[in-house]
């Protein structure tokens, strides 16, 4: 699937939570929900959170998350912005 991003063109599509967009002032954390390379699908350290709280991907879930189509630019620029290294 492929999304038109005004910024970078059609390109191959992603899913991320609302907080990875949001320009938070810190590292919110990028958790990558899938194993599959084909398949960008990523949420902060609070939606993994919040989804261990609620079991599974829940309405109050799904409201708190927001997911977002991105492209894979913005993916990779939501990633390199959140990453927290493993110390």
């Amino acid at each position: 699937m492929t999304v038109n991003c005004g910024p970078h063109g059609e390109r191959i599509s992603a899913v991320v939570c609302k907080h990875l967009l949001q320009g938070e002032p810190a590292p919110a954390g990028f958790i990558e929900n899938s194993d599959d390379p084909n398949d960008l699908q990523a949420w902060c350290y609070r939606c993994e959170e919040k989804f261990l709280q609620e079991g599974d991907k829940t309405d109050a879930f799904r409201q708190f998350n927001g997911m977002a189509i991105v492209c894979v630019v913005c993916y990779n620029e939501a990633k390199s912005c959140h990453v927290i290294p493993e110390s």
